[in-house]
Protein backbone atom coordinates (compact mmCIF):
# COMPACT_ATOMS: atom_id res chain seq x y z
CA UNK A 1 0.00 0.00 0.00
CA UNK A 2 1.02 3.11 -0.76
CA UNK A 3 1.85 6.00 1.63
CA UNK A 4 -0.84 8.34 2.59
CA UNK A 5 0.22 10.45 5.86
CA UNK A 6 -1.61 8.83 8.69
CA UNK A 7 -1.44 9.51 12.15
CA UNK A 8 -0.73 7.49 14.76
CA UNK A 9 -3.99 5.21 15.34
CA UNK A 10 -5.54 4.58 18.63
CA UNK A 11 -7.53 1.66 19.82
CA UNK A 12 -10.74 2.83 18.51
CA UNK A 13 -9.24 3.65 14.93
CA UNK A 14 -8.04 0.60 15.14
CA UNK A 15 -10.84 -1.84 16.47
CA UNK A 16 -13.50 0.26 13.63
CA UNK A 17 -10.44 -0.72 11.12
CA UNK A 18 -10.55 -4.51 11.92
CA UNK A 19 -14.42 -4.25 11.59
CA UNK A 20 -15.02 -2.38 8.27
CA UNK A 21 -12.61 -4.98 6.36
CA UNK A 22 -14.79 -7.78 8.14
CA UNK A 23 -18.21 -5.94 6.98
CA UNK A 24 -16.35 -5.53 3.51
CA UNK A 25 -15.31 -9.62 3.23
CA UNK A 26 -18.46 -11.00 4.27
CA UNK A 27 -21.07 -8.07 2.49
CA UNK A 28 -18.43 -9.31 -0.99
CA UNK A 29 -19.23 -13.08 0.34
CA UNK A 30 -23.19 -12.82 0.44
CA UNK A 31 -23.57 -10.74 -2.60
CA UNK A 32 -21.58 -13.42 -4.62
CA UNK A 33 -23.21 -16.69 -2.94
CA UNK A 34 -26.45 -17.90 -1.16
CA UNK A 35 -25.81 -18.53 2.97
CA UNK A 36 -27.33 -21.58 2.18
CA UNK A 37 -24.10 -22.82 0.20
CA UNK A 38 -22.17 -21.74 3.22
CA UNK A 39 -20.59 -24.60 5.31
CA UNK A 40 -17.83 -22.36 6.90
CA UNK A 41 -16.88 -18.55 6.71
CA UNK A 42 -14.03 -16.95 9.01
CA UNK A 43 -12.94 -13.59 8.66
CA UNK A 44 -10.12 -12.42 10.56
CA UNK A 45 -8.56 -9.03 10.83
CA UNK A 46 -5.42 -8.75 12.08
CA UNK A 47 -2.94 -5.37 12.77
CA UNK A 48 0.30 -4.64 13.89
CA UNK A 49 1.62 -1.50 15.42
CA UNK A 50 -0.58 1.81 15.45
CA UNK A 51 2.30 4.21 12.80
CA UNK A 52 2.49 2.56 10.57
CA UNK A 53 0.00 -0.04 10.98
CA UNK A 54 0.42 -3.42 9.04
CA UNK A 55 -3.30 -5.46 8.57
CA UNK A 56 -3.47 -8.81 7.87
CA UNK A 57 -6.89 -10.45 6.55
CA UNK A 58 -7.77 -14.35 6.32
CA UNK A 59 -10.94 -15.27 4.88
CA UNK A 60 -11.82 -18.89 5.19
CA UNK A 61 -14.95 -19.84 2.81
CA UNK A 62 -16.10 -23.45 2.61
CA UNK A 63 -18.78 -24.53 0.36
CA UNK A 64 -21.24 -26.92 -0.11
CA UNK A 65 -21.73 -28.87 -2.52
CA UNK A 66 -25.01 -27.09 -5.08
CA UNK A 67 -26.11 -26.82 -8.36
CA UNK A 68 -24.92 -23.14 -8.57
CA UNK A 69 -20.99 -23.65 -7.36
CA UNK A 70 -18.61 -21.18 -6.91
CA UNK A 71 -15.02 -21.31 -6.46
CA UNK A 72 -14.24 -21.31 -2.96
CA UNK A 73 -10.91 -20.08 -3.64
CA UNK A 74 -11.70 -17.24 -5.74
CA UNK A 75 -14.75 -15.63 -3.31
CA UNK A 76 -11.79 -16.09 -0.56
CA UNK A 77 -9.34 -14.00 -2.80
CA UNK A 78 -11.74 -11.66 -3.95
CA UNK A 79 -13.39 -10.78 -0.61
CA UNK A 80 -10.02 -10.43 0.63
CA UNK A 81 -9.15 -7.58 -2.01
CA UNK A 82 -12.41 -5.81 -1.16
CA UNK A 83 -11.44 -6.23 2.93
CA UNK A 84 -8.22 -4.29 1.67
CA UNK A 85 -9.76 -1.96 -0.72
CA UNK A 86 -12.23 -1.03 2.40
CA UNK A 87 -9.04 -0.49 4.76
CA UNK A 88 -7.43 1.68 1.97
CA UNK A 89 -10.52 3.70 2.10
CA UNK A 90 -10.91 4.12 5.58
CA UNK A 91 -7.28 5.01 6.14
CA UNK A 92 -7.59 7.39 3.17
CA UNK A 93 -10.72 9.26 5.50
CA UNK A 94 -8.52 9.05 8.68
CA UNK A 95 -5.48 11.31 6.94
CA UNK A 96 -8.22 13.84 5.42
CA UNK A 97 -9.47 14.07 8.82
CA UNK A 98 -5.94 14.47 10.38
CA UNK A 99 -4.65 17.12 8.12
CA UNK A 100 -7.63 19.58 8.54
Amino acid sequence: MEEIGLPTLTSEQIEELCEVAERAARRYIRSKTSTKQVSTLNITIDTEGTKPVTVNVDVELDLLPGKKSHDAKKLTEEATQQAFASIEEYLRKIACKSKR
